[in-house]
Formats: structure tokens, sequence, C-alpha cells
């Protein structure tokens, strides 16, 4: 295995897995991209083990910071660690994510469950060059009907590998439902947006669904109306709004899979027009929810993502009634919560609401957050009293 040596260790010994070129004595033009390479430093020695991609932004991502080999055994290892650390906060759950990258200490590789079948996704060249070890052990540990590779992530591109989309095992002729808290859920693991469902936020959905029980309200980029479905079956009258055609027909089979069509209307329309058009009629609901997909992909767009998350926000509370709640996130990792929250506290202002911070969320545990890798934690979920 080769080797490289570190001009400046400082993060990677607080803990951190992401090695910049900057970071390294020698540029790492000359490795392979995705191979195994050991990592040393100056006055440590060895820190670890770890795979080198000179055509990325991180150069190299550690996977090991012991002498260990790389193989299948050291996934299985990883992965069971990681079932076992989700066994302690949802033992019966017939959906989650398994593996969340560096999160588990394996960086670039992501495993989402929808019964009994595995949504997997290789992020990075590191983790596609172990590929044939890593399915052999999920299909080892989980016996699952089918294995989806969502290999269809942008983030893909920035490590120099192609987009494309799988069935590797089994079939999905037969979607997978999935059950949360009550609700069932079917998902399309092979067209649906990210692996098929928004795992990383149910613990949300559960919390919001004991904080309304009934009245009217709005959900807002709905996808498949994981929020919506809920509130609907707690008693509340739901429109479900989303731009996706695709999206709203899935959303309309999950209410009729929940037996409550008769609670939940159907708008396809961009949020921002939708949101425009309901003022102007002096439309008011009871409670919102607002979940955008990511507003921006890097730090240059950040300007541009808040005014977009303040114009949204601040029309969201101009249709809510006095004391109506908004259920409002971000999922961007650049902006930080507190740059959120005063986007919120301005989008307030602009139609003289004084909210009340209700309580503020993050990403479900089976999304778990490094506090070493501050960019494991992505999600910002606020409950507003408006």
């Amino acid at each position: 295995m080769e080797k490289i040596n570190l001009k400046r260790t400082s993060r990677i010994n607080a803990g951190h897995l992401w090695i910049f070129s900057n970071e390294l004595e020698s540029s790492p033009k000359n490795y392979e991209p995705g191979s195994l390479i050991e990592v040393y430093g100056r006055k440590e020695g060895f820190i670890g083990i770890g795979y080198v991609n000179p055509n990325s932004l991180i150069s190299i991502r550690l996977l090991t910071k012991n002498r260990e080999e790389i193989d299948a055994g050291f996934f299985r290892s990883r992965i069971q660690a990681a079932v076992a650390y989700r066994q302690r906060f949802s033992p019966e759950a017939d959906s989650g994510r398994i593996v969340f990258s560096e999160g588990d200490f394996i960086p670039g590789l992501i495993v989402d469950r929808y019964a009994s079948c595995l949504s997997v996704q290789f992020l990075t060249a590191g983790i596609e060059k172990q590929s044939e070890s890593i399915l052999q052990v999920l299909d080892e540990l989980f016996k699952p009907s089918a294995i989806v590779l969502r290999n269809d992530s942008q983030s893909r591109t920035l490590e120099g590998l192609p987009l494309n989309k799988s069935v590797v095992k089994g079939n999905i002729d037969t979607l997978p439902v999935v059950h949360e808290g009550g609700a069932a859920f079917e998902v399309d693991p092979i067209n649906g947006q990210k692996t098929g469902f928004f795992l990383d936020q149910r613990e949300n959905r559960l919390v919001l669904k004991n904080l309304i029980k009934g009245g009217n309200g709005l959900d807002l980029c709905c996808y498949s109306g994981g929020w919506g479905i809920q509130l609907a079956l707690s008693g509340a009258t739901v429109n479900f709004v989303d731009d996706s055609a695709s999206s709203l027909s899935m959303a309309k089979r999950n209410a009729e899979l929940n037996g409550i069509e008769d609670r939940c209307d159907f708008t396809e329309s961009d949020v921002f027009d939708f949101l425009k058009a309901e003022a102007k009629k002096g439309s008011r609901y009871d409670f919102i929810v607002l979940d955008p997909p990511a507003f921006v992909k890097s730090r240059l767009k950040i300007k541009e993502a808040l005014k977009g998350y303040r114009v949204l926000n601040q029309l969201a509370m101009g249709v809510l009634n006095p004391g109506g709640i908004l259920a409002t996130s971000s999922c961007s990792y650049h902006i930080e919560k507190q740059m959120f929250l005063d986007v919120l506290k301005d989008s307030a202002k602009e139609v003289n609401r004084t909210p009340r911070l209700i309580e503020m969320r993050s990403q479900s545990k089976d999304h778990p957050i490094l506090l070493s890798v501050p960019e494991t934690e992505y999600l910002k979920c606020a409950f507003l009293a408006v």
C-alpha cells in the first residue's frame, strides 16, 4: 500500500475524516483514484488508512486509524456496528438508513432499507472500488429480496464517476411498502427522489403529528406525502402541493393506501406561485409544512439561497391563521442553523408576525452526526407558532 505524508494534522487529529490537498506534503496527482493509502504525520507517524482521489476536492477520506485490512471483513464489522447503533432507537422499524457515510465511519457509502429492499449509493471512487465486497456483505447480512443501486447522485460527478441506476438483485415489480407511526407508504427505490423516501424527516413528522390534531393545512413540496399523510391520519384536512406530477401521483397513492383520500386534495403547482395566489385570494390555513429541496449546493450560492428561503417562508407565514403552526426545513448544509433562524425572523418581520419557536430539530437518529465532522449535520427543521 502506498504512503502519503501530511504537513498539517490538526483537523484529522481532532477527528475529522477528510484531508484536503493543501494539507498534504506532496501532490496526490500520481495516485490512482480510489486506491487505498496509508497516511502519516510528521510528529504522529502512522495516522490511518484511507482512499485517495486526486480529482476530488477532498483528496483523502479516512477509513480507519488502525493498521487493518480493508476487505469484506472490515465492511461487515462497520455495517454490523451501524445496525447495532440503530437498534438502540428503533428496533422495530421496517425502514431506515442503515449506513450514513461519515456518520458511520464508511465515507462515501449510503445504505437505506425499505422493507426487504436495500437501496445503495456508492458516492466516491474509493467506495466504488470496494463495491463488490460491500454488496456481498449486505446480501449476507440482510438477505434482501432486492438491491437497488442509486448511483445517480451529482456528488459522483465530482469524483469522476458516471451516473446510473440499476437493480442488481431481485426485482421491484411490486414496490415496497414501509410503515411509520401507524402510516403506510409505498416507496419507489429506483425512480423516487433521493433513494425513494425522505427518511431523515421521519422523527420530525411524528413529532409534528402530535402537535396538530385537526384543522386545514398545506404540505408544500410534498413529494410522496410523508408529512401530510401523517397529519391527515390525525384528523386534519391537507392540500398536497408539488410541481411534479409523479410526486403527486405517489402522494395520492399513499393517501389511498391509508384510507384518508377524503381529507386530501392535490395541487400541481410551483409553491411560490401557489402561495402568491392563495394570498391574493385571502386564503388562510391552520398549519403549513414547508420542506423544499436544497436551495444551495456550494458556499458561492448562499446569498441567493437565503433570499429564496426568506421569500418562501414569508409567503407561507402570510397565509397562516394567527397562532398557526409552520414546520419549515432546510436540508442545505451550507445554511447554518442560526442563519436559518435569522431568515425566519426576517420573513416574519415582513408580514408583521412575531413567531414563537416551539422546537428546533434536526435529522433522524439513523442519520448520525459526528461532532468532529460538522458536514454530517445538514438538516434544520423549525416548528413555529406564527
